[in-house]
């Protein structure tokens, strides 16, 4: 199994997920796409974060979402 993408640290951010590797709030990248910027906005402001990162934390919450609604 891979390694998630999205992590959990209480060292880090007092805990808030972030991408693994970062310190970049997976919220970050919610909140860019909610106030209509693209991924490729949110990776210039964000470095650390690769494209592969983002779409797959975002197919991850996609899964999960989709899985929770049944």
């Amino acid at each position: 199994m891979a390694e998630p993408i999205i992590v959990r640290d209480p060292e880090i951010l007092g805990g808030e997920p972030i991408f693994r590797g970062t310190r970049v709030p997976f919220q970050a990248l919610l909140d860019y796409l909610e106030s209509g910027d693209t991924i490729e906005e949110f990776l210039h402001q964000f470095p650390t974060v690769t494209r592969d990162m983002a779409i797959a934390a975002l197919e991850r919450a996609k899964e999960s979402l989709l899985a929770s609604i049944g």
